[in-house]
């Protein structure tokens, strides 16, 4: 019993002790914060990279791909067997998107998906990160009638609203420039020609919309008409693109974050990627868009586009003409939960051996491995750094107890001359350690949970005292700070720092469990 109250009366007088106390607090407080930082992002990171990537992905080594997607599925739906909760096949090609704003072309490189959309939500989340809440519930690529804008996305009009309003202007202002040159050169302008621009999503002229195809086996017979395709009426093949590809988020004079839209749902965009085959050409196809992707990764928001899969095939001559069999870049599988990732991937690869068959077999986390692995040596260095706090705190706690163990040398000679062991005195300063330790550690808990569960709320608090902003949306595209506390690492950040503490103490306390009694007291 004597050696807590020791203990406590040595932590209760001694003021310097505090100093090795908020050292272990703010070792303490700062690594749960960055860990708790570091998991949020890296969380909401791995959902964003599974809603387009799934579990494992059977990918070709090339442009062209692989035939027969139905027969690879049904021999991999063999070997997993009730393993696969979805599948699917896709395309990925890279492609150019283009559409005009003020008059001006703008042209982005693309990453063009082409999925088949009843299959494709089986093996990913991507239906949460899209716009209109009927896709989100049943996804198609369908323009919808209007409710493309909420709180979070100020869209303008969209949807078939927008679009027949917009060919209704595009077709009145044709009618009114066709009658100014039949007045001004009624000789010149021969009829049914139409030679005037049109405006797009920002208002701004351009070309009209584009005309159906003739159909060059009908268009020699003698009733042939060809078909007027109607804007106001019809749509291309629907397209859903990254939000980011046809907006920017900027700040207003005010300095609020606004998001300016160059197109929107209900425009059409064009759509140029190569063919396959051995002397790849450029092809070229309008597209509708019909809704945007936000997944608030930059990578994807900017970068990726989705199409039926069927047109994209089409488009890249992907169809065997004499036996209408298809070709696809990827076969995608979702597997049930709890099954073995790379146990169901070592069975694919050997019944499709990657000498044998022109395609590689990998899991998702084997396709992001280097954004993974940089992520994850960025926190275990952090850690690494943030830890030395402790360490710091350890020596403190060190030099503190061997001055503790000088000055009270013949305290220690009384005690033992008393009958005080050995293992006593040096339970004392152990004790001590361990208060010291589990007093800062446990404060530092405390405040990190504190902080973390507050941390938006702080972070607001910061910018208006600074006038900086800390967490900038226009670079993350998050509306706040992810964070997420994991039970496990708590705990070992907590025994770690209780851990130095008391280790810290041992050698004080070993040279006062060794002093003699007699040569302590005769230490005065």
């Amino acid at each position: 019993m004597y050696k807590l109250l020791l203990a406590w009366r040595y932590l209760r007088t001694r003021y310097i002790a505090l100093a090795s106390i908020v050292s272990v607090t703010l070792g303490v407080w700062t690594l749960i914060v960055t860990n708790s930082v570091m998991s949020g992002f890296t969380h909401e990171m791995h959902i964003r990279l599974q809603s387009i990537l799934s579990d494992i992905v059977v990918e070709s080594h090339g442009l062209d791909g692989f035939p027969d997607a139905e027969w690879h599925i049904s021999e991999i739906r063999k070997v997993l067997g009730d393993d696969i909760q979805g599948i699917t096949a896709t395309v990925h090609v890279p492609a150019m998107l283009s559409y005009q704003v003020r008059g001006q072309w703008i042209t982005r490189q693309v990453t063009l998906i082409g999925v088949d959309a009843a299959t494709y939500a089986a093996v990913g989340d991507f239906r949460q990160y899209l716009i209109h809440p009927e896709n989100r519930r049943n996804f198609a690529f369908s323009l919808r009638e209007n409710g493309y804008g909420d709180a979070a996305h100020a869209i303008p009009p969209s949807g078939w609203e927008y679009r027949r309003a917009k060919a209704d202007f595009e077709r009145a202002y044709r009618e009114q420039v066709e009658r100014a040159r039949a007045a001004s050169e009624p000789e010149a302008l021969a009829p049914g020609v139409a030679l005037a621009p049109s405006a797009n999503a920002s208002g701004s002229l351009e070309s009209g919309s584009p005309p159906v195809p003739e159909d060059p086996f009908k268009k020699g017979q003698a009733n042939y008409q060809p078909r007027v395709f109607d804007p106001g009426k019809e749509q291309h093949a629907g397209i859903v693109l990254g939000i980011a590809m046809c907006s920017s988020r900027q700040r207003d004079k005010e300095g609020k974050i606004q998001d300016y839209y160059l197109a929107r749902p209900g425009d059409d965009v064009r759509i140029t990627v190569p063919t396959s085959g051995e002397e790849p050409k450029p092809a070229s196809d309008y597209f509708t868009v019909v809704d945007f992707y936000e997944s608030k990764m930059s990578e994807y928001d900017s970068n990726f586009a989705i199409v039926p899969i069927d047109r994209l095939q089409e488009l890249r001559l992907m169809v065997d003409p004499a036996t209408n069999v298809r070709s696809v870049s990827t076969i995608q599988l979702k597997l049930k939960p709890g099954t073995d990732l790379n146990a169901a991937r070592d069975k694919l690869i050997a019944r499709f051996p990657p000498e044998q068959w022109p395609f590689r077999i990998q899991t998702w986390k084997e396709m992001q491995g280097p954004l993974l692995a940089a992520v994850q040596m960025e926190t275990t260095l952090l850690n690494l750094l943030l830890f030395l706090i402790i360490a710091v705190a350890g020596f403190g706690i060190l030099a503190t107890f061997f001055m503790i163990v000088v000055e009270k040398t013949k305290d220690i000679g009384i005690l033992k001359a008393l009958g005080a062991s050995t293992g006593g005195v040096r339970g004392i300063f152990l004790t001590y350690g361990l208060s010291l330790g589990m007093v800062g550690a446990g404060a530092g808990m405390v405040i990190g949970l504190l902080f973390v569960a507050y941390i938006n709320q702080i972070a607001d608090v910061v910018e208006m005292i600074t006038g900086q902003e800390v967490f900038d949306p226009t670079i993350y595209y998050f509306s706040e700070i992810p964070a997420i506390v994991d039970p496990f690492t708590v705990a070992w950040v907590v025994a770690g720092a209780v851990a130095i503490a008391v280790l810290a103490s041992v050698l004080p306390a070993e040279r006062a469990a060794r002093l003699h009694p007699v040569q302590a007291l005769r230490y005065e």
